[in-house]
């Protein structure tokens, strides 16, 4: 069934793989944060022949959020994020805050709006992207992480709230993928910390950047999983991914306070 889809942060990245993807059988909604973003958006859709919606929602911008959340919305998916990369005790505290506000809270509050129609329709789905960084830390990703805990913390309790009012939840962690994504977060980190007194600096990011996997797959997954009722409450790629997750996981049951991270 043909299904209206909303997706946030949806002109670059995996937002853009899966939009392209998903306009093929269902009613696209994509949104990019600026008016140049938009329109590059609407030429590369017509390139490749997608029929979708485009249209401008900044986050910060009330009054962007209002015209977002006055639409009809069959799924929702809150995937716009920024990335700030550096130690959590020298990440600048206004970069910290913007991050919670972009990644968590703005997305809160778009959900928030979209909610009271779903419930009244008793049917419909919201997907989080989350991340790998979601459900552990690794070190000078504390502020990205944050954000994505505090977002699987939320979408856990809308899961609980909501599946009685026929409102399914899901998230998308992926690992690290080559989208670009992660490369501004290292980039961002350069800009501030060049002339602040970093107290931990940030180890070059260029040896994890040669790690990164190829998108498409995490793409294709997005593509089935964001339509599908019946889907997995979380779905992770790649493997390695899950592999090293759980394992952070367990060690935090076992590490000692003081020692090796």
């Amino acid at each position: 069934m043909k299904q209206k889809i909303l997706i946030t942060g949806a002109t670059s990245g995996f937002g853009a793989g899966a939009a392209l993807g998903l306009a093929r059988h269902h009613q696209v909604t994509v949104a990019g944060e600026t008016w140049q973003q938009v329109t590059a958006f609407r030429e590369r859709a017509e390139e490749e022949g997608a029929k979708l919606e485009v249209i401008k929602l900044d986050l910060l911008n009330d009054i962007d959020i209002a015209h977002a959340a006055d639409r009809e919305v069959d799924v929702l998916v809150l995937n716009a994020a920024v990335q700030e990369a550096g130690s959590i005790v020298d990440v600048p505290m206004e970069l910290l805050r913007r991050a919670f506000e972009i990644n968590v809270f703005a997305h809160l509050d778009l959900a928030r709006r979209i909610v009271p129609q779903m419930m009244k329709r008793k049917r419909g789905r919201i997907v989080w992207t989350s991340s790998q960084a979601g459900l552990y830390a690794p070190p000078f990703l504390g502020a990205y992480a944050a954000t994505k805990h505090a977002i699987e913390a939320i979408a856990s309790n809308m899961r609980a709230e909501l599946n009685a009012f026929g409102i399914g939840v899901a998230t998308i962690n992926p690992g690290l993928f080559r989208t670009g994504f992660n490369e501004t977060g290292a980039e961002s980190y350069q800009q501030w910390a060049k002339d602040a007194d970093v107290l931990v600096p940030m180890p070059p990011a260029g040896p994890v950047m040669l790690l990164q996997h190829d998108p498409q797959p995490m793409i294709d997954a997005m593509i089935d999983v964001i339509p599908d009722k019946k889907s997995a409450y979380r779905t992770m790629l790649p493997e390695d991914a899950v592999v090293e997750t759980k394992l952070a996981q367990e060690l935090a049951w076992t590490n000692k306070a003081h020692g090796v991270p």
